[in-house]
């Protein structure tokens, strides 16, 4: 047992004390955010909204995100990361804080959308900072250590979010991620100041390529889309499916998602640090993580056994876990050739654009074929971007590129 806790924590040996830093920051901002779980509920019982206008504010969400990291990105490559890290933290604890006073559909439309894009342009901006404060050989596990922070913040932010509303209500929660947003600014100041913070691996190009004119990266934005778009119904029509389909409490839903953070907890750097010894191709992993997340729906229609639920959840656990960290480290090290900030920004806008789609196509399949066709449409989409996935390590392999 004491071997394998020192496996573990050798795991993370080597990254830059930037990187963690970075890491916490991003912990602080992700776990203010509490807001967002508890949105529709908000505006369903707080602003009395229909579910109707409720869909479409989430649309200006998926908006505002996509605008924002478009704009962090264009930013980032021509002020530096920095000052739109900084920017992005305290305007977006301001408009957080101003939210809750938004009353009306349009004037929550716009506020939403405001909100977004000012979060989202951080994204691009926080990537090409993990770039330049990561060793070339430390990048996938840097990724990784944020993707943790990221969980770790998500898990905490919804329990703290629903003490927060028993004790003083919805409001408490707008000045809650307002003030964390500030917090994290101000972090951001005292430990990342670029007179203070130490570049492990700054990249300066004399004649930067456009993210926009790179074929095979945008032949990787259509995989990656299909990816965020088949792992986003975990989230959105997975838990009916548990309810409806296969009767579990809320409980033991609760415990089952669950189940998907605690194990990513545990395992993933671990994980990430043996395929990256494995010596295989970033984007041959991506492709491994999104054939398991197309296992995991597919098994669901194969039998009524009640576990199947547990090895489809592990099956999506582990293609997340392999496919988000080498996706990404993919697009920094593309990054080099080019723009960094409108080569980040690209990348996360494919996860933007299928927030945007991604629960109402697989609401409206679910409503009006049921799941057992969803699960099979859902599957054969993952596989698609498999297949695309072969097609862009072909590409590759003409390039030359070493991955």
């Amino acid at each position: 047992m004491k071997n394998l806790f020192k496996i573990y924590i050798n795991t993370f040996r080597g990254l830059s004390k930037e990187v963690w830093w970075l890491s916490l920051i991003t912990l602080i901002n992700r776990a203010g955010t509490m807001v967002i779980p508890f949105l529709s509920l908000y505006l369903t019982k707080s602003l009395d909204f229909s579910l109707s206008d409720v869909g479409w504010i989430m649309t200006f969400f998926g908006l505002g995100s996509v605008v924002g990291t478009w704009i962090g990105g264009k930013l980032t490559d021509k002020i530096g990361y920095y000052k739109i890290m900084f920017v992005s933290l305290v305007l977006t604890g301001i408009l957080f804080v101003l939210l809750q006073y938004v009353t009306t559909f349009k004037g929550f439309c716009a506020g939403i959308f405001l909100v977004m894009l000012a979060a989202d342009s951080f994204r691009p901006a926080m990537f090409v900072a993990l770039s330049a404060y990561s060793k070339p050989e430390n990048k996938t596990r840097s990724v990784t250590l944020i993707r943790l922070a990221i969980n770790l913040g998500f898990s905490a932010g919804p329990a703290v979010g629903g003490l927060i509303i028993t004790g003083i209500g919805y409001q408490g929660l707008f000045w809650v991620d307002g003030v964390t947003c500030f917090l994290a600014s101000v972090l951001l100041l005292k430990v990342l100041h670029p007179k203070k913070a130490k570049i492990q691996d700054e990249i300066k190009v004399e004649a930067p390529v456009s993210a926009y004119k790179d074929k095979p990266f945008w032949v990787f934005f259509i995989a990656m889309f299909i990816f965020g778009f088949v792992f986003l119904q975990y989230f959105s029509t997975m838990p009916l499916y548990y309810k409806n389909a296969r009767f579990l409490s809320e409980l033991e839903i609760g415990l089952l998602m669950g189940f998907n953070g605690f194990f990513i907890f545990l395992l993933e750097m671990p994980l990430i640090k043996w395929l990256e010894d494995s010596k295989n191709s970033k984007i041959k992993l991506v492709l491994i993580g999104l054939f398991l997340v197309a296992m995991s729906f597919i098994i669901l229609n194969l039998t009524s056994w009640i576990g199947v639920l547990i090895v489809g959840m592990l099956l999506m656990t582990v293609g997340e876990m392999i496919a988000f960290p080498f996706s990404n480290a993919f697009a920094v090290e593309r990054a080099k050739k080019g723009n960094q900030g409108e080569y980040m920004a690209l990348y996360a806008i494919a996860f933007s654009l299928s927030h945007i789609f991604s629960h109402n196509a697989g609401m409206q399949m679910v409503n009006k074929f049921g799941f057992e066709f969803t699960w099979n449409v859902i599957a054969v989409f993952a596989l698609t971007g498999v297949a695309i996935l072969f097609y862009l390590i072909r590409i590759l392999k003409k390039e030359k590129i070493k991955l």
